[in-house]
């Protein structure tokens, strides 16, 4: 009716009479007890209690579109489309997906990255990874495994300035900081806090400061599955003991696609994956 400005308009849109649709504008203003529209002769228009409640209505009008369309589509078809972070991907998923696809090579793989929480029937995922506590609403989640935070740096820097034992040992080395892992969360979860790092460059992006780290510029701390596979390849060495974070990796999707084949492979596949995934090594190991 607002976009048309007209009773009778808008009702032939809608395939009903006009005078259906005055009665159900009429009943939805009794029910919300405020006027909706305003009469000029044949035309209407939206109060300012309508213009506030248009958009809304819109949008979940727009989710229940989409949310049959999913329902009465095969979901079971097509590729499958999953939602992670890009540095989890990059530095984890990536180097291990063909395995998956050698052991389902019928499952096309699309994966959508994204550092938000992702609404699964707006952008159609199937499944996804997140990093978090592990509740999330409306979504089946089920725990892969914990992350711990580490101080990592190339085995030739480590052999330099030696291993960090205790806050001080920092004074040694040119520290890397990252906007999501800073320095302060591993020394207040680890012991003394007299020494409180400065130095260095900074970097708001996980995988730069990996690849810095692994270019000699300094220690860096990382998330251990950022910097286990350049560890088991000799490229960086755990400096220090590694420190549990208090959140984990998790697979997630709506409790409907747990039913999907596709899903439910990539599921199954994921948890086995992440079954064989090393805790850190001992401070001082090149290798995982």
């Amino acid at each position: 009716m607002a976009e048309h400005k007209s009773f009778t308009r808008g009702a032939d849109a809608l395939g009903v009479t006009a005078s259906a649709a005055s009665m159900q504008v009429q009943a939805l203003e009794e029910y919300l007890r405020v006027p909706l529209f305003r009469r000029n002769g044949r035309q209407v228009e939206l109060t300012p209690q309508g213009a506030l409640l248009r958009p809304k209505v819109e949008e979940a009008l727009a989710d229940l579109e989409r949310a049959i369309d999913e329902a009465r589509a095969d979901r079971g078809s097509g590729p499958l489309r999953v939602t992670t972070i890009a540095s989890f991907l990059a530095q984890w998923l990536l180097p291990r997906l063909p395995n998956f696809t050698s052991q389902h090579a019928g499952i096309d793989v699309q994966i959508h990255t994204s550092t938000l929480l992702v609404d699964f029937v707006k952008t159609g995922m199937d499944a996804g990874i997140r990093f978090g506590a592990g509740t999330w609403p409306r979504l089946h989640a089920q725990k892969l495994f914990d992350e711990w935070l580490v101080p990592v740096g190339t085995p030739q820097l480590l052999q330099r300035h030696g291993l960090v034992t205790e806050a001080r040992d920092l004074r040694h080395y040119k520290l890397l900081h990252s906007t999501y892992e800073p320095w302060t969360a591993w020394l207040l979860e680890g012991g003394p806090d007299e020494v409180w790092p400065s130095s260095g460059a900074a970097f708001d992006d996980a995988i730069a400061i990996v690849r810095a780290a692994e270019a000699g510029h300094g220690l860096a701390l990382s998330r251990w599955s950022l910097v286990a596979d350049p560890v088991a390849m000799g490229r960086l060495a755990v400096a220090g003991r590694p420190v549990r974070s208090a959140h984990a990796y998790h697979f997630v999707c709506p409790p409907a696609h747990l039913a999907l084949a596709k899903v439910a492979a990539f599921r199954e596949w994921l948890v086995s994956e992440c079954a064989r995934f090393p805790s850190p090594p001992e401070p001082g190991a090149a290798r995982a």
